[in-house]
């Protein structure tokens, strides 16, 4: 039994890890972090603080990533404009995906660096394509994975997650390492779809409350420092590190 949770969490920094046994003979895994349990439609049967983490969208998401009416749906470019970047800002873009933020970000970010994170071979590769077909000399593409981006320590104005936080398959170390990079006044956004609202139509576990996510970021060191309503179906949250 022992042997079993190592492996499991091997490469994690798990304070300590118990067994026990179900009536169905299952194993119900539990550490001082995240609880295995019951796995639900789309949901990896793995809890933080409440929340089942979200399946990661593959590849095969590029698509709605990069849909024309996108920027009617979610405003994208009104959600840029309330980062309030500036010419020679260094800003983290984790879970960049096809990269539909990263190279937007870049043209407000002439004299500065972005960093589009992401974790599927798929993913950097589509990053590859477009940062070729732009020319663009801005976006840096970095292989991150489950339990950190590799950014530099200390380097980072602003880190921003759009739609990616409720995947994070290990979301306590990965807050932990954008801490590590974020500079002293550096500053963490997430931009997630409404849990609150019912009507808007994506799948539960896709969607976050301002009250899951306040609760996530205080545990992790963060409080918030502003909340903005005007993005349609989506949450505009930024945090500081506390």
């Amino acid at each position: 039994m022992k042997l079993i949770c190592f492996i499991l969490f091997i490469g994690v920094i798990i304070p300590s890890c118990n067994i026990a046994q179900q009536k169905n003979n299952e194993l119900t895994l539990t550490d001082t972090v995240y609880i295995y349990g019951e796995k639900t439609a789309g949901g990896t049967g793995k809890y933080y603080m409440g929340r089942e983490i979200a399946h990661m969208i593959g590849p095969g998401g590029i698509g709605w990533l990069q849909r024309d009416d996108r920027p009617k749906d979610e405003n994208t470019a009104l959600a840029i404009e309330k980062m309030n970047l500036s010419a020679s800002m260094v800003v983290a873009d984790i879970g960049a995906g096809s990269g539909y933020y990263s190279f937007k970000i870049a043209k407000k970010a002439p004299k500065g660096k972005v960093y589009a994170v992401d974790v599927q071979d798929e993913m950097i590769a589509a990053l590859k394509k477009q940062k070729a077909a732009l020319k663009d000399r801005v976006v840096e593409i970095i292989k991150g994975d489950s339990l950190s981006p590799h950014l530099p320590d200390h380097s980072v104005d602003l880190a921003l997650m759009v739609d990616v936080y409720h995947e994070l398959e290990y979301p306590h170390e990965m807050l932990q390492a954008i801490k590590k990079a974020l500079k002293p006044e550096g500053k963490l956004l997430l931009i997630e779809y409404k849990g609150e609202d019912p009507s808007i139509r994506i799948k539960p576990l896709h969607k976050m409350t301002i009250a899951q996510m306040n609760r996530e970021m205080k545990a992790n060191g963060f409080s918030l420092y502003s909340r903005d309503d005007f993005l349609p179906i989506q949450h505009f949250m930024l945090y500081e590190q506390r």
